[in-house]
């Protein structure tokens, strides 16, 4: 990592006694917080001119009575710029440029509070500077923005009764785009969350660095233009019970959010601040602020691609045995993956005898002993599916029990809560995992705050409305337009575990759920794009191999795309509209685009190639993707000299391509 580390001068005012003013800019001077220094600390941000937000309060409340931001008694400042580079693992791009500016103010009631302003946002968090444990009753963070904005809402799902019981949900939302006034007040959303400002520009409101701390929820109850905090306490007690008996339901909490250890760092809440919305399909804040990593040596992490059962229901067909949760099946499945050089197979739920919450009691029909040697014969890594508790009660035992019958990781479910407790859950077993080598996928989990920076084994996360959702859904269910809203919202956050692929393709008219033979809603090179477009190192492939077989074509593509990145670049996008990103992966480029319900003709713009000649293989909508969903034709063409390229997809559609030199 190459550092550079000066110190510079802050503005610094002086409005009245005892009354400070201090201001930060970014590197480049564009973005300013003005941090206020009275009764109630406050900043506020702007950009270029104009406003992002207003004066906003902050503060921390101890169970001491000591509220830090508010008659707080100011000691001294202190000022830093630092540039340096972030070799990154299993990201979107293999170094990070990490440039901002820094401002510490330090409290004689112990704490000191942190800005730090980047060319694309600004962030803040407290830190205890107290040698004792101290006890968090909450927190405040406020959000005035200076006009009733629209912004992209995701509530949290389902029907609720009063906020207490929201604190437990999936994180698999949609967006309700609505003005700042018209947010529900008795319901919450989380973060990321998007406020669309004035000439074009953004507000990405994200946190980074959720550590033995609960996460934030985001509330307007006043019909006000500001949205404000909300934190789920720590529970006091838990039952289990849920799916399959696999959860902890919270029955009981605390008058208190977090118990914290001394020098406690608390999380991150950022500002991300856009021109235009393609810089929010590619921004890297929330893995900057995280903390670095803890895995000494992450050389045994594989990303990569796996076979998966649990979406297309085990669906194999021509074979002389019934499919379903045997040792047959997967042996097929581990077949299909050898074949196609796929990394992975996972045992989604069912290998497991259901309703015990015991990874030991393996059903009958599995021979795991079997199925382990046969996938380590033909070079396939066996992923095991486990629920939460199940995964908890035992994870010291679990971890080295399957770890010494090679198992390569672990994708853990129905989390569905994000107090202290779960958050503290998430790094534990991320510890204890890395400790026996294994990685793991959180799936029915918040959304990521870095802790795949943190412990690289951590490969993926759901937090997403992802394509199972079309297994039960029909076309009342809008998912090509969340399609094209999430890249530039949840993913601010990390990778997804959106589980892509589909080899069933449907319009919008056509689109049925039918959980045996399951269908995407779009066209065939949606999905093809999906695989280019969404950050996600270990990825599914949710079809079943007989119809993978039958798509060969498809196939190839899918299986050799790569997971993770050298390089990114966001080539266009409009929230809700159209998407396009380039990746790069040792010499090739890979391009993935997408758009709505409306036929598009996207300009592409491959400057970034250099010199040279190029050509492209090529996968467009068929001239009847408008109404079979799964036409598509590949060609190999020749990139233009200028680097423009026009290309049209159908309603629901997309491309995909892989560029190389001549």
């Amino acid at each position: 990592m190459r550092t550079i580390l000066t110190t510079f001068l802050l503005a610094l005012t002086i409005s009245s006694w005892g009354q400070k003013k201090y201001q930060l800019k970014s590197p480049d001077g564009k973005l300013v917080a003005a941090i206020s220094l009275n009764d109630q600390i406050s900043y506020a941000i702007t950009h270029q001119n104009d406003t992002i937000l207003k004066p906003s309060a902050l503060n921390m409340t101890l169970d001491n009575g000591v509220t830090w931001g508010k008659g707080s008694q100011f000691k001294s400042a202190k000022t830093t710029t630092r540039h340096q580079q972030i070799n990154a693992l299993f990201y979107k791009r293999n170094q990070i440029d990490d440039h901002y500016n820094e401002l510490v103010l330090s409290f004689k009631d112990n704490f000191n509070l942190i800005f730090r302003a980047y060319n694309e946002g600004i962030a803040y968090r407290f830190v205890s500077t107290s040698d004792k444990a101290i006890t968090v009753k909450n927190e405040e963070a406020v959000f005035n923005f200076s006009k009733d904005f629209n912004a992209y809402v995701p509530y949290v799902k389902g029907k609720f009764k009063d906020i207490e019981s929201q604190y437990f949900n999936s994180f698999e939302n949609e967006y309700t785009y609505t003005p700042l006034s018209k947010i529900s007040a008795d319901k919450l959303a989380f973060s990321p969350l998007v406020v669309s400002l004035e000439n074009g520009k953004k507000a990405c409101l994200a946190e980074a660095d959720l550590e033995s701390y609960p996460g934030m929820y985001l509330t307007n109850t006043n019909g006000s233009t500001s949205l404000q905090s909300n934190f789920a306490s720590y529970p006091t007690a838990t039952k289990q019970g849920g799916h399959n008996e696999l959860q902890q339901l919270v029955t009981a909490r605390q008058p208190y959010l977090a118990k914290s250890k001394a020098k406690a760092q608390f999380p991150w809440r950022i500002v991300i601040v856009s021109t235009n919305d393609k810089q929010l399909a590619d921004n890297d804040m929330v893995y900057k602020l995280a903390a670095p990593s803890r895995v000494a040596d992450a050389s045994w992490v594989k990303p990569g691609k796996v076979a998966w059962e649990w979406w297309n229901h085990w669906g194999i067909s021509n074979v002389d045995f019934e499919a379903g949760i045997n040792t047959k099946t997967y042996q097929a499945y581990i077949d299909f993956a050898a074949k196609n050089g796929i990394e992975y197979v996972i045992l989604d739920e069912g290998w497991a005898v259901n309703k015990k919450a015991d990874l030991f009691q393996v059903v009958p029909e599995i021979d795991l002993t079997k199925l382990i040697a046969h996938a380590k014969a033909k070079n396939v890594g066996i992923i095991l599916w486990a629920g939460y508790y199940a995964f908890e009660r035992d994870l010291e035992k679990v971890c080295k029990h399957y770890s010494e019958m090679g198992v390569k990781g672990f994708k853990i479910d129905f989390m569905d809560r994000d107090d202290q407790q779960m958050v503290d859950f998430h790094y534990r077993a991320a510890e204890v995992a890395a400790k026996y080598k294994l990685m793991l996928d959180f799936h029915g989990t918040y959304k990521p705050t870095g802790i795949n920076r943190t412990y690289p084994n951590v490969i993926n996360f759901e937090a997403v409305h992802g394509l199972e959702q079309m297994k039960w859904t029909g076309p009342e269910l809008d998912q090509v337009t969340y399609d094209v809203t999430f890249p530039f919202i949840r993913m601010v956050a990390g990778p997804i575990d959106y589980t892509q692929g589909a080899m069933r393709n449907a319009t919008k008219r056509t689109h049925r759920g039918i959980n045996d033979e399951p269908m995407s809603q779009g066209t065939r090179c949606r999905q093809l794009a999906q695989y280019v477009i969404f950050e996600s190192p270990l990825n599914m492939l949710c079809d079943s191999p007989t119809n993978y077989e039958k798509e060969q074509e498809c196939t190839d593509f899918i299986s050799t795309v790569p997971t993770v990145w050298d390089q990114t670049i966001a080539l266009e996008g409009e929230i809700g509209k159209h998407i396009a990103i380039a990746r790069k992966k040792g010499d090739h480029w890979y391009v993935g685009a997408m758009t709505n319900w409306n036929a598009r003709k996207t300009e592409l713009d491959l400057s970034f190639l250099g010199e040279g000649s190029y050509v492209a293989e090529l996968y467009r909508d068929g001239a009847n993707a408008n109404r079979i969903a799964s036409d598509y034709k590949k060609e190999t063409i020749t990139i233009p000299a200028d680097r423009k390229l026009s290309l049209s997809m159908a309603k629901g559609g997309g491309l995909a391509m892989k560029i190389y030199k001549k």
